[in-house]
This record gives C-alpha cells, structure tokens and sequence, in this order.
C-alpha cells in the first residue's frame, strides 16, 4: 500500500451492508458512510459542521463478517483506498463514481464497545484458496510468538 492512494474514514454507517456475490461466487458487500467534520468559525465563534458521504466496497471474507457485524447506524474504522468505476447507463450515458475499496474495517470503541468472535481458520480447498480470513489460533499471541501474518504480503 506504498501507492499514495490510501484513506482512513470514521463514520456512521448510512445503509446496511449489502451482501451480493459475483458469478464466480466471490462475496462483495458495500454500505454508505457518513464521515461528520466539525469546526469553530473564527469570525462569528459558531461551531459549523458538514457531512461527506462515502460508498465503501469489501470483498471475500470481510464482506461476509461486514454484512454479519454491521447495521446501519454503526460507527465505524475504514482504511482502504480510492477506486473510479465506470459504466453506462440504460440510456447510453457513462457514469463514474469513486468510492472506497476497504482493506480493513473495523469498529470504532470511541463511544461503544464490540464483542470480537475469530472466525474459525478455513484451508485452501475451503473458500476458493483464499487462505482464510481473519482466522487462526484463538489463543491470543503472547511475547516471542508469531502471528503467521506477513506484514509484507498483500491480503488477497
């Protein structure tokens, strides 16, 4: 992710996550994220405030736990990075939009507290040779252990 185009967004989420999957079978879920920014205006001392609104995309695994976790309203952690789609409408004309491809969600504790439950780790015949998502030991990593996780390696 040494590419430039990477985004962390806080936000609500606006719709609940949609879980849809490809021909292939691939599992794609996407939501809405509202991301509030709030400020002083210095001249009249007023607090101000204006809302962004995000589309954010998620595959595989994380689409699935995404779609399983989240509902609307739910304040969220995304980290990912900016992706244009293109296509035509039922009228011929090309449409685009960005929205955001996520590596990462996760809850934000600011305000709420989450229980986590680790998936179980599925093998390489079990989910198309993805590897598994987000599985493992359930025995937490203590000092001097590793994680199997190689902090180099793409995660699809």
């Amino acid at each position: 992710m040494s590419n430039g185009n990477n985004v962390t967004l806080v936000g609500n989420i606006t719709r609940d996550p949609e879980l849809r999957f490809t021909p292939t079978g691939q599992a794609t879920a996407s939501f809405g994220l509202a991301v509030n920014r709030r400020w002083q205006n210095r001249q009249t001392q007023e607090w101000e405030e204006a809302t962004s609104f995000f589309d954010v995309v998620c595959w595989r695994e994380m689409a699935e736990n995404t779609s399983e976790s989240l509902v609307r309203g739910s304040r969220v952690i995304v980290t990912g990075r900016l992706d244009q789609r293109s296509w035509e409408n039922a009228e011929g004309e090309r449409r685009s939009k960005i929205e955001v491809v996520a590596d990462e969600i996760g809850p934000s504790l600011r305000w709420a507290t989450a229980q986590v439950t680790k998936n179980e780790r599925r093998g390489p015949g079990g989910d198309g040779g993805s590897g598994g998502g987000g599985g493992g030991s359930p025995r937490p990593v203590g000092a001097g252990q590793s994680s199997g996780y190689d902090h180099g390696e793409e995660p699809f």
